[in-house]
């Protein structure tokens, strides 16, 4: 499996809002700090709002924030609700399925259980667990660590 430009970039820019949690950032600071095209980011920041894990301001001061804490935030249900309408092979596409094999090929089944599998090991991650404590980020970042958590 492959990891989407478009969920590289959502996963660059949660990162960057939890790093700075409690303040709004903009797209030119996350953009210069994750090298990210401003254009692509702006595309991503609208659907992550949309699907709920940021929360944008738009006006003089505005900017981006996480919706809700990083703690709830897991990485698979970002992947999942991103790449959602993106089939891992040709014969898990509506349209395009040309394959002759689709009703019948048990490798079909491994791949979604694989995939399955694979999203089940994401839950298991927060963004919370990728950002805190993590003294190297913030360095990229250029921001303060986050306060231990209780």
């Amino acid at each position: 499996m492959r990891i989407t430009k478009r969920a590289n970039i959502a996963m660059r820019l949660l990162m960057f809002c939890a790093a700075n949690d409690g303040h709004l950032v903009t797209k030119s600071e996350i953009a210069a700090r994750c090298n990210i095209s401003e254009s692509h980011l702006a595309q991503i920041i609208n659907r992550l709002a949309c699907l709920g894990f940021l929360r944008t301001q738009r006006d003089r001061t505005g900017g981006v924030t996480l919706a809700r804490p990083a703690s709830e935030i897991r990485v698979g249900a970002v992947f999942r609700r991103l790449e959602e309408n993106t089939p891992v092979a040709e014969c898990f596409a509506d349209a395009d399925n040309t394959c002759p094999l689709t009703r019948a090929c048990r490798l079909r089944l491994a791949i979604a259980d694989a995939v399955e599998a694979f999203y089940a090991q994401l839950d298991e991650v927060t963004l919370d667990a990728l950002v805190c404590d993590n003294t190297a980020l913030f360095s990229i970042f250029s921001v303060p660590p986050c306060p231990q958590q209780p």
